[in-house]
C-alpha cells in the first residue's frame, strides 16, 4: 500500500490518479470530513498526531502537505513552521517507526536562485521563510539517511496542469484584444503534473533513498510566456504589459534568477525528462482556441 499524505492537493490528486491507473494499491489522506472514505483516511497535519495511525500494510508514503505560499509563510513564519517543520517531522518519525519508506516533497526554494541547474548535493541557501522551513526538514531527513533510514527527498519547481488557469485567462484576454500584465522578473522552469506524478510513483514503488530533483530544462519569465502567446495568437505584442514582481510587493524569494535544478538522476534511472516549456504551452493554446 502506498500512502499519499495530502490527497486534496493538486499534485497529490494527480499522483493518486496515476497510481490507481497503474493498478497500484494506494490511499490518499484528506483533511475534509465530507471526503473521508476507505481509501481517503482523515488526517489534518495541523492537529495532534497522537491518535493517528497509517493504514495497515502501508509500505511507502509521500508527504504532499505543506503551507506552500511564500506570502503565507512570510506573514506567519511561526504558524506555518508548525505545519511545515514540526508536524511534518513528527509525521515522518511516526512513519519511520513503522518501517514505512518516506518520500518528502521539497522545493527549489531551498536555494537562493543565483545558479541554474543546481546539483542535488549542493548546500542549501534559502532566502524565503518557506524555503528555510523546507531546508530544515531536509536537514533532519538527511541525518536520518546517514543513519540508514529509508527516506528520500524530491525537490520540485513549478508544476503545471494541462488547464493552468493563468495561461487560459491570458489566452482568452489576448484573443479578445485585452491587455495582460506579466512579470518580467519572475522565472519558471515548469514540469507537467503527469510527469511529476510518474516520478513520485516510481520513487515510491522502488522505495529509493537519496535526494532527487525535477524541473524543466530552462527558465523563462512570465513576460516571455505572454509574448509567446501573443505571437501564436497573432495579436499585437503590446497587449503584453511587462510589470515587476518586486514592485508588486511579492515576498522575498519570489524573484530568483533561476529555478532550474539538475534532474539527471531521474532521467537516467526512469527516462523522465520534462519537455521544453513551449512544448507545454503550445497544447494549452490549441485546447483553448480549438486550433491544432
Amino acid at each position: 500500500m502506498m500512502l499519499l499524505v495530502g490527497g486534496d492537493s493538486e499534485i497529490g490528486a494527480a499522483t493518486y490518479r496515476h497510481l490507481k491507473g497503474q493498478g497500484r494499491p494506494v490511499c490518499a489522506t484528506t483533511r475534509r470530513r465530507d471526503r473521508v472514505a476507505p481509501d481517503r483516511p482523515l488526517l489534518d497535519l495541523a492537529a495532534s498526531l497522537d491518535d493517528w495511525q497509517p493504514p495497515p500494510d502501508t509500505r511507502a508514503a509521500c508527504i504532499f502537505v505543506a503551507i506552500a505560499r511564500l506570502a503565507a509563510c512570510a506573514v506567519d513564519p511561526v504558524g506555518s513552521a508548525r505545519v511545515n517543520v514540526t508536524q511534518t517531522l513528527a509525521l515522518v518519525e511516526r512513519l519511520m517507526a513503522r518501517n514505512i519508506h518516506v518520500l518528502f516533497l521539497s522545493t527549489n526554494q531551498v536555494f537562493d536562485g543565483t545558479m541554474p541547474h543546481v546539483q542535488p548535493d549542493a548546500p542549501t541557501c534559502p532566502v524565503s521563510d518557506y524555503g528555510r522551513q523546507k531546508a530544515r526538514v531536509e536537514a533532519a531527513l538527511r541525518d536520518h539517511m546517514r543513519r540508514g533510514a529509508s527516506v528520500a527527498i524530491l525537490r520540485l519547481g513549478k508544476v503545471v496542469s494541462p488547464a493552468m488557469a493563468l495561461i487560459e485567462d491570458w489566452i482568452d484576454a489576448l484573443a479578445a484584444g485585452r491587455t495582460i500584465e506579466a512579470f518580467h522578473d519572475m522565472p519558471l522552469a515548469p514540469t507537467p503534473i503527469d510527469l511529476t506524478a510518474a516520478a513520485i510513483g516510481a520513487l515510491l514503488e522502488d522505495r529509493l533513498s537519496g535526494v532527487y530533483q525535477l524541473t524543466g530544462p530552462r527558465d523563462v519569465s512570465y513576460a516571455d510566456i505572454g509574448r509567446f502567446l501573443a505571437g501564436h495568437l497573432d495579436v499585437d505584442p503590446n497587449l503584453v504589459r511587462e510589470v515587476s514582481a518586486l514592485d508588486a510587493g511579492l515576498p522575498k524569494g519570489a524573484t530568483p534568477r533561476h529555478t532550474t535544478l539538475d534532474s539527471s538522476a531521474l532521467r537516467e534511472r526512469y527516462g523522465l525528462e520534462p519537455p521544453d516549456i513551449w512544448a507545454i504551452i503550445e497544447p494549452m493554446i490549441a485546447v483553448r482556441t480549438g486550433v491544432r
